[in-house]
């Protein structure tokens, strides 16, 4: 079960320790460009490292510290021919447009981009075919600006509580550290009340690889302190599943 870490945040590039230590470590070069243009460089790294490794029949699991690295994830899953759906844990909705935006922040927008909105530059680098939105299901997502909740209201992507699911489909998970309630993984970038603990998310991630044909695991590790117990113990979570299931 190869780890590949893609270690930037958006466009700029993390210091410090991850939770897991990985085979592959993509670094690359990155213009004097616009942000999109940027993390399309990134993103086309982890799409060909991904599709690499699905080829060889492997499960990548794929570390990150944003939500947008997720888009390659599933590109490059795509590539190798799988058609998947989506599960994604996350304490914020991810649906933002450029228009809708108040803060402007592009790892708000991910989801939306999957569903063919949004900014197009990261997917169209990637090849990114548009999922269904019937194909996307965000869990958790307890933290909404007025307009993700209007998006999400009016679409068939399905958004609820956080809870192990089963389907007959490729799957490719994404888990967003800050699903887990702020008062249990200190650091978080962008801490959320009111959600599940650390020990349920770790529960439900489980289940769900456990579950399922899972493709590949997207996780992004949205905090100051990427290396600690609670960030192990997700990812270890993701990986010890993975390798059960294969």
């Amino acid at each position: 079960m190869p780890v590949i870490l893609s270690p930037f945040h958006l466009d700029e590039r993390l210091r410090g320790g991850w939770p897991l230590d990985a085979a592959t470590v993509l670094d690359p070069s990155l213009p004097d460009a616009a942000p999109w243009e940027r993390m399309a460089v990134i993103a086309r790294g982890i799409a060909d490292a991904v599709a690499a490794e699905r080829a060889r029949g492997a499960v990548p699991l794929v570390l990150s510290g944003d939500c947008v690295a997720a888009l390659a994830v599933v590109a490059g899953v795509q590539r190798a021919g799988d058609d998947p759906v989506v599960v994604w844990l996350d304490a914020h909705g991810d649906v933002q447009s450029p228009e809708t935006s108040a803060s402007g922040y592009l790892g708000g927008m991910p989801i939306r981009q999957l569903l063919g909105g949004a900014d197009r530059t990261v997917p169209e680098a990637l090849g990114l075919r548009p999922l269904d939105e019937g194909d996307v299901m965000l869990l958790d997502g307890r933290d909404l600006d007025p307009p993700e909740a209007a998006f999400l209201a009016a679409s068939r992507a399905r958004h609820e509580p956080l809870h192990a699911v089963e389907t007959d489909r490729p799957v490719v998970l994404h888990v967003d550290v800050d699903v887990v309630d702020g008062a249990d993984l200190p650091g978080l970038l962008f801490p959320v009340g009111g959600g599940p603990s650390l020990e349920r998310v770790v529960e439900v991630v489980t289940a769900i690889v456990d579950g399922n044909d899972v493709a590949a695991v997207s996780l992004a590790c949205t905090t100051a302190d990427r290396a600690s117990a609670g960030m192990r113990a997700i990812a270890e979570a993701a990986r010890g599943a993975l390798e059960r299931s294969r």
